[in-house]
């Protein structure tokens, strides 16, 4: 039954499906998930909040645009959930390849710059990682100073 249950999970995961949110201790991360790994450093240009694909004010980036608003049903497919079930935000990918993390109500709170695994706050700092699964999932490791964000 178990191996079933997992067959299943397994194959009707889609690229983009609800996704777990859970707290990570950023010390126990391997390298190429870190902040201190090139591509996930939140000094490179790339991953800034300045930078155009990841900006804030870009409307690509705003929950004003339709494609990241809470009434998009497809953001509905995008869910961001805690360990015990409760619902807290959804996320949604902007034409840059930067993925945007929504609360319920729209605001954005953090984003995941094209190229990197990392997540960021608005302010630009680092705030956790994005981790795939391997039925093709996303979960979202957070550390502690940055789940206040939703």
């Amino acid at each position: 039954m178990r191996a079933l249950l997992t067959l299943i999970a397994l194959s009707a995961t889609p690229a983009f499906a609800d996704a777990p949110l859970f707290l990570i201790d950023q010390t126990s991360l391997p390298f190429d998930l870190g902040p201190g790994a090139p591509q996930n450093s939140p000094a490179k240009t790339s991953n800034s909040p300045n930078a155009a694909a990841n900006s804030a004010a870009s409307s690509a980036n705003s929950s004003s645009s339709y494609a990241n608003s809470p009434q998009n049903p497809a953001n509905e497919k995008r869910v961001i959930f805690t360990g015990d079930g409760s619902v807290v935000g959804y996320y949604a990918p902007n034409g840059a390849g930067t993925l945007n993390l929504f609360t319920v109500t729209g605001k954005r709170v953090a984003y995941r710059p094209k190229g990197s695994k990392s997540l960021f706050s608005n302010d630009g700092r680092w705030c956790g990682t994005v981790a795939g699964s391997s039925g093709g999932g996303i979960a979202f490791g957070i550390i502690r100073a940055c789940t206040g964000l939703f």
